[in-house]
């Protein structure tokens, strides 16, 4: 389906701010005295992206389950049921390079050969671009939807850039926050030229539901143990809340 004037600026905004997260997340700071400062507001952020996984994501794999049933040509078993196995089949892949990344990560010095920033840059590029795809081509097209989508998304990636900076340092700050700029970007513009069918496309979001949930409480919550509190509270209850009646 052709896209609109209108869409292409909109989700192309997203995807700067997408791409600024990284680009840029090295040279944010957040005044001590708003939620704690840089913590704070990353565990502020970290609320409302646990807040979007529960009260928006896992509703929406009901409607995913149903647009994949409809959508494909042959009769399924289980209604569909399969979506499900998708999305836990993105949590427990994003597990498991999570799990490979610390056997790995005290294997060699820190550095860009390093296998655990290899393993992490490797997992977290075609996320990046595969969310930047899914601004363009969802299957909820409502402008509600994508601004939704976008604050909970750019505060995700933000507590993604803040974890890989702080577990890999200057190897992330040269190469790393170019990689994942320069994927969202591309992840725009690809849904600009490629539009998929609705049933792989519900798919994907199966599979990006489950890896939100997984990289969610690896980033969010286990971030070195430096959560603050009532940031992570606040913003997971406000942001619910704001949630709760726009479905």
């Amino acid at each position: 389906m052709p896209l609109h004037a209108k869409e292409m600026l909109e989700t192309g905004a997203a995807a700067l701010l997408f791409a600024a997260t990284f680009l840029a997340g090295g040279h944010v700071r957040v005044p001590p005295f708003l939620m704690g400062g840089v913590r704070g507001s990353i565990s502020f952020g970290g609320g409302m992206s646990i807040a979007y996984v529960f009260v928006h994501v896992m509703p929406e794999l009901h409607d995913v389950r149903h647009a994949f049933a409809t959508s494909v040509s042959v009769p399924l078993r289980y209604e569909g049921m399969a979506i499900y196995f998708v999305a836990l089949a993105g949590f427990m892949l994003f597990y498991a390079l999570d799990h490979l990344r610390n056997h790995l990560r005290d294997a060699v010095p820190a550095g860009e050969g390093r296998p655990a920033f290899r393993i992490h840059l490797g997992g977290f590029t075609p996320y990046v671009l595969l969310m930047a795809y899914l601004l363009v081509r969802n299957l909820d097209e409502a402008p509600a939807a994508t601004a939704l989508y976008t604050v909970a998304i750019v505060f995700h990636f933000k507590s993604i850039d803040r974890s890989l900076e702080v577990e890999h340092g200057h190897a992330y700050q040269r190469v790393g926050r170019l990689v994942l700029g320069g994927a969202a970007l591309l992840g725009w513009g690809l849904g600009l030229l490629f539009a998929l069918p609705r049933d792989v496309l519900a798919l994907l979001m199966a599979f990006v539901s489950g890896s939100i949930i997984m990289n969610s409480a690896i980033m969010e919550l286990s971030l070195e143990k430096r959560e603050r509190f009532w940031p992570f509270v606040t913003g997971g209850l406000v942001y619910g809340l704001v949630l709760l009646p726009l479905g």
